[in-house]
């Protein structure tokens, strides 16, 4: 598994790790990811670039996973709303019961 692409929907408890590889098909698609196995799951991916909304943990976590040799780019919100999936029903915590 060829992983160069990861975003991460960060939440309270529950995390969506969304991985593509080069040829952009999704290689590593978990939508739900515990607190506990977020920082297990991204060590154990060869280094890659990591993209997640600038937020009040991002900045802890980004540190984090740069301690395993991963690239980490944060974006501001207005710049993260594209990238949401939509559909009939809005895609967000509160509408998919993940805090």
């Amino acid at each position: 598994m060829n992983i160069i692409t990861v975003g991460i929907d960060l939440a309270k408890n529950v995390f969506a790790v969304h991985g593509v590889d080069d040829n952009g098909k999704p290689a590593l698609v978990k939508p739900k990811v515990s607190r506990a196995d977020l920082l297990p799951l991204i060590a154990n991916l060869s280094p890659c670039l990591i993209g997640m909304e600038a937020c009040s943990g991002a900045h802890h976590w980004a540190r984090l996973f740069r301690q395993h040799g991963h690239t980490v780019k944060l974006m501001a919100p207005k710049f993260v709303a594209p990238y949401r999936m939509t559909g009939k029903r809005g895609k967000n915590d509160a509408a998919t019961g993940a805090q």
